[in-house]
């Protein structure tokens, strides 16, 4: 099972243009005003809807976070005197916020609009319901903002685990998964694998954009995966829970028996289990690879092969120091 490092990996920036763009196609957002500041960093993930703000209580008042207004607020806003509003709205876009958000659809108040091309902050607006509008964007910016890297190999599911196959050019890693592909296993991502640290602590692997669904096998070329062999034979993302890495035999000290290693490698600050497998003419290296994933399964749910294995034998000597005695 994957565990968290020590040394925490800090989150990305995101623009507020980044954030319209992402949310004009998965939240129906537009802009409405304040378009200048657009390049303005969102430097909080969470969501704020601004209730006690607009009452003009702004103690702990967390000003780096996107702010909403919802049916509440706003019909609170239209309560007001034109001038009590005006004076309520202008302290709260004194306070610099990254963005406001107006659920449901409303149409922004004049005074919003004036203020926010003042004080060059956008605003804006999407049809969805108050809350769900929330619960999506918070999704959102925790995707844009979660830490990312890079990572060569080839990403697989196989028999649900997460598996990243990786080495040296020529070890055939894209050969490996293409077998296991072919007993029910499913392609994440061919060579470059993209990885995003989750809320949760978890390392999620994706393909990038250019390559995906797509393998190059040597002597073939290039084959898309999903018309080969199915729908069922991709994943668009998983999360990486086992490394295997194919290496020349001899090249890594592998302890008694030759038996694969256990170690970790590690990611985004999580430390991932690892194992080497040599690679030698006539084995199984596809046969290895699966035994290897369905032991992280069983190890994830508590079953230690290697631990119940010594038990035994510890046992088994000292019932023969006993009988001996």
């Amino acid at each position: 099972m994957s565990t968290k490092a020590s040394n925490r990996v800090p989150r990305t920036s995101v623009s507020v243009r980044t954030f319209l763009e992402v949310g004009g196609r998965d939240l129906g957002m537009e802009l409405v005003a304040g378009k200048a500041g657009l390049r303005r960093k969102i430097p909080e993930v969470a969501i704020n809807r601004p209730g006690l703000a607009l009452t003009g209580f702004y103690k702990s008042f967390p000003q780096h976070r996107v702010q909403v207004l919802g049916m509440a607020e706003y019909s609170y806003l239209l309560s007001l005197s034109a001038a009590e509003r005006a004076a309520r709205l202008r302290a709260f876009f004194e306070r610099k916020i990254p963005c406001l958000i107006l659920g449901r659809g409303k149409r922004p108040l004049p005074e919003i609009v004036e203020l926010a091309e003042e004080f060059r902050t956008p605003v804006l607006r999407s049809k969805m319901i108050t809350k769900h509008l929330i619960n999506a964007a918070t999704i959102i910016l925790e995707n844009l903002t979660a830490p990312r890297a890079k990572a060569q190999g080839t990403m697989l599911e196989i028999q649900g685990i997460g598996v990243l196959i990786e080495g040296k050019p020529g070890m055939g890693k894209s050969e490996t998964a293409l077998a296991l592909i072919r007993r029910g296993g499913a392609l994440v991502s061919d060579d470059i694998t993209s990885l995003r640290l989750d809320s949760a602590g978890s390392v999620l692997a994706s393909p990038v954009d250019v390559t995906r669904f797509h393998m190059e096998i040597r002597g073939v070329g290039i084959v898309h995966v999903p018309s080969l062999f199915g729908v069922a034979s991709v994943r668009g993302e998983k999360r990486l829970e086992l490394v295997v890495s194919l290496c020349k035999p001899g090249e890594v000290e592998l302890g008694a028996a030759d038996l694969y290693a256990h170690e970790t490698r590690t990611f985004l600050g999580v430390d991932i289990p690892r194992v080497h497998i040599p690679v030698a003419p006539g084995r199984d290296i596809a046969n290895v690879v699966e035994a290897a994933a369905l032991d992280q399964k069983l190890r994830v749910l508590g079953h230690d092969a290697e631990k119940e294995l010594d038990e035994n034998l510890m046992a088994l000597l000292e019932r023969g120091r006993n009988g001996s005695e």
